[in-house]
Parts: structure tokens; C-alpha cells; sequence
């Protein structure tokens, strides 16, 4: 995912950045160089369908703070960085982090869910608890606009967010790239219902786009069947 800067408020406005998420993203550029350098550590901690069913479920978490390389690496921190901040200011620190963390557990365990059947299929990365932060800030704030890098017109956050998800929901089936989409679809899944279940406020203030956010994620359990591999 790579990011130009936010509008948000009806202005554009400069990201800080805050401690709790320069402790994140400090802990997880330690993390990932440490799976850098060591290949013993890196499949030791790993996301991977056979060792957590044997019952290695600490796998679920510290995948998440592992990366494949410094690009991989760079491009979550960046997305985490521009959107962490709109979470923040409207729900504090503490309910950001329950989104956080529980949308990293959410892409997890969506993965483990769609994958059970593939025991040696692994992955990791910051993509679900990135995606749920991402899902959260667009319910919170759906007046914000992203500029990507390249692309000189402003374009709605929930479009990106719709857009986003359908497109990991294709990918997951044709199994494009070497990409986590499992884990994009569980953390925007856990980003969603944690914004509703932290902050109801959120359906009666931005109605219109939870329930725009919502279409592809009743999408992909309607045809949830179709999306998994025989």
C-alpha cells in the first residue's frame, strides 16, 4: 500500500507522530530485522497452518510484527503511520490498540480459517492489524481523501477501502502475488466490528458509510464458499 498524505476535517493535515505508534512501528522494524538476519527465528514465529494447529497459537500474534523484506516492511509502517493518527483522535489509546491488536488476531485467525486445509501455507506481516486501523479510521472519518504517490487527484478513503478489499477477496481465490489477502480481509473484518463495538456512536454518525463498508464484507461470506479452494 503506498500513501501521498491524508485530508481529513474538511482540511489537509500533518501527521504527528504519536509515541503509541512509533512504539509499533519501533517494534516492529526490531522484530522483522531480527527475521532478517536469523532464518531459525523467522520460521520459528512465522504464520503457518501446521505448527499452529499442532499448537504453536503465539504464531498468530508475533507473525504480525515479521516481514518478508524492508519493502514489505516499509510500505505497512507508512499506511499505519498516515491512518493510526484519525483512530486516535476520535477514540483514544487504548481503544486503538484493542484495534490493532485485535484485528493482527482477526487477520490470524480468518487465514488459519480459509488455509486449514493447506498445512504448509505460511505468511506474515503487519497487513491485518494495518487493515483493521485503516477499515476503522474511514468509518470514523469518511470525509477523508488519500493522494497516492503519482496520482495527482485526491480519492475518498472508502473508496480505497471498498475497492481494497474486493480486490483481496480476488486475490485470495486466484491466489495472486505472494500476498497475505487472507489476513487483509480478516483485519478489516476485525477493524469494522471493533470501530462498531468501541465506538457505537459510529452508526448513527456515519451511517451511510458503515453500511457502504459493510457490502463487500456480507459479500465475501455469502459467497465465502465459492472463495475457498477445493
Amino acid at each position: 500500500m503506498q500513501w501521498g498524505k491524508t485530508r481529513a476535517w474538511g482540511h489537509e493535515r500533518t501527521n504527528f507522530m504519536n509515541t503509541t505508534v512509533l512504539l509499533i512501528i519501533i517494534a516492529n522494524v526490531a522484530i522483522s530485522f531480527k527475521g532478517f538476519k536469523d532464518r531459525l527465528f523467522f520460521e520459528k514465529y512465522k504464520f503457518q497452518i501446521g505448527p499452529i494447529v499442532r499448537g504453536e497459537k503465539i504464531r498468530l500474534l508475533s507473525s504480525g510484527f515479521l516481514h518478508v523484506d524492508q519493502a514489505h516492511l516499509f510500505f505497512n509502517m507508512l499506511t499505519l503511520y498516515f491512518f493510526a493518527d484519525p483512530v486516535m483522535r476520535y477514540i483514544g489509546t487504548p481503544r486503538f490498540l484493542a484495534i490493532y491488536f485485535g484485528s493482527l488476531l482477526a487477520g490470524s485467525l480468518f487465514g488459519l480459517s480459509f488455509h486449514k486445509k493447506e498445512p504448509y501455507y505460511s505468511a506474515v506481516g503487519a497487513s491485518g492489524a494495518v487493515m483493521g486501523v485503516v477499515y476503522s479510521a474511514i468509518m470514523l472519518n469518511p470525509g477523508m481523501n488519500l493522494y497516492l504517490f503519482f496520482i495527482p487527484i485526491p480519492i475518498p478513503a472508502y473508496v480505497f477501502g471498498v475497492g481494497y478489499l474486493l480486490y483481496s477477496m480476488f486475490g485470495m481465490k486466484k491466489q495472486w502475488g505472494n500476498i497475505g489477502h487472507s489476513a487483509h480481509i480478516g483485519g478489516a473484518i476485525g477493524g469494522f466490528v471493533l470501530t462498531i463495538l468501541l465506538y457505537p456512536s459510529v452508526l448513527m454518525n456515519n451511517r451511510l458509510i458503515v453500511i457502504v463498508l459493510a457490502v463487500p464484507i456480507i459479500l465475501m461470506f455469502i459467497f465465502k464458499d465459492k472463495l475457498e479452494r477445493n
